[in-house]
């Protein structure tokens, strides 16, 4: 569900509006009690168990005990070899954690007044004492929710423009980290990092798990790059630059406006405000790492869908579950799953923001328009294409 009354404790006594103008992107923060009584939905014991699991991506990093200084390890792992690990200075980390588990997912509906396609995902991390994965910087937002003991965090306050790595080591340390704040985080505390800030966190306990929900920061090359590839699929192969109304030029060297028009207005129809807006779309809603969304083994009729809804089963985002929608003048909507974009027409461009922008979409949002097929018909699709499940119960 939508978080409850206050509905954003994880800012402390500020508002969304006053954390985004005063730290978003400029400045760290810390909140004690920013989750109250927050009990983590994992166990160390689960959290390894996720790390032996084909196709999830998950890493060891040992500070000491390992081959060498700083090994670090790919998943996915077995269970042995977390019994021969040494009792301390180690740390398993696994990605998408909030795929996984959906009592992870729902963390991510604290983080609702940014963005759904900023959000990348939840990564938890368990480390005994001294785990640690060095200082570093990341070049995105995160947030790090402490979920179970405590961890030490040494943080800079200003954007490194220019880092030095330490050389030949399996991961990316700082070579010349020099903290300016020092604090120890229990459960429910939260630390915000602007993108490029160096941070470095030190298990203080035996049973330290951290809740790291990081951003999407697409880097302007990657942007780009998906665009021109995205325009050359759009362009006929035997379209070719043609002047049937050339006229003689004084000029022969040179480059004529009326050439220059005509590429300018090839170039410029590739990139009009619907044809960027379509594939920004698909673009940030394109899964990660080559996921598929996986159909139920039984598709449900759209008759059996809404029986369900009226009876108080509530839907959820699948696995692999990336939705967004753009509003267009005319009343209609375009709505991207997984990187396919569908067009909604003006009387049911309402089901966009009905189906986007949360985890779990309580029934009772859904009932009210149960009399229109093309509504059901659209959320059965999704339900049957595995974007969203219906929760037991």
């Amino acid at each position: 569900m939508q978080p409850t009354s206050p509905p954003y404790t994880l800012l402390g006594d500020r508002s969304p509006a006053e954390f985004l103008d005063t730290y978003w992107q400029k400045t760290p923060l810390v909140v004690r009690d920013a989750l109250p009584d927050f009990e983590s939905p994992l166990s160390p014991n689960e959290l390894a168990g996720l790390a032996c699991e084909d196709g999830v991506e998950s890493r060891l990093i040992l500070k000491e005990g390992g081959a060498h200084p700083w090994e670090l390890r790919e998943g996915p792992f077995d269970t042995d070899d977390f019994l021969t690990l040494p009792e301390t200075h180690w740390t398993v980390l696994v990605q998408e954690v909030d795929r996984l588990i959906p009592e992870v997912g729902a963390l991510l509906d604290r983080f609702r007044f940014l963005p759904d396609w900023r959000i990348d995902d939840i990564m938890v991390s368990y480390a005994p004492t001294g785990g640690t994965v060095g200082p570093h910087i990341d070049n995105y937002d995160v947030f790090l929710i402490q979920g179970q003991g405590h961890r030490r965090w040494q943080i800079g306050t200003t954007p490194v423009d220019d880092e030095t790595i330490v050389p030949d080591l399996d991961v990316r340390i700082l070579a010349d980290f020099e903290p300016d704040e020092e604090f120890v985080l229990g459960p429910g505390d939260l630390l915000y990092l602007p993108p490029r800030v160096a941070h470095h966190g030190v298990a203080e306990d035996d049973a330290c798990m951290t809740y790291s929900v990081g951003f999407r920061a697409p880097s302007h090359r990657d942007l780009v790059g998906s665009f021109l590839q995205h325009a050359m699929e759009q362009i006929d192969p035997d379209a070719r630059y043609s002047d049937p109304d050339l006229t003689p030029v004084d000029h022969p060297g040179a480059l004529h406006e009326a050439a220059r028009t005509t590429v300018r207005r090839l170039l410029r129809d590739l990139v009009d405000d619907a044809a960027v807006d379509r594939w920004l779309g698909t673009y940030l809603t394109r899964p990660s790492r080559d996921r598929q969304a996986v159909p139920p083994e039984t598709p449900v009729s759209a008759e059996a869908l809404a029986d369900a809804l009226r009876q108080g089963v509530d839907l959820r985002r699948g696995p692999v579950s990336h939705l967004a929608f753009i509003e267009h003048d005319d009343g209609t909507a375009t709505l991207f799953v997984n990187g396919e974009a569908t067009t909604l027409d003006a009387a049911l461009a309402y089901a966009a923001p009905l189906l986007t922008g949360r985890t779990v979409i309580p029934a009772d949002t859904l009932t009210p328009h149960l009399d229109d097929d093309a509504f059901v018909d659209l959320v059965a699709s999704l339900v049957n294409d595995g974007v969203l499940e219906l929760t037991s119960g």
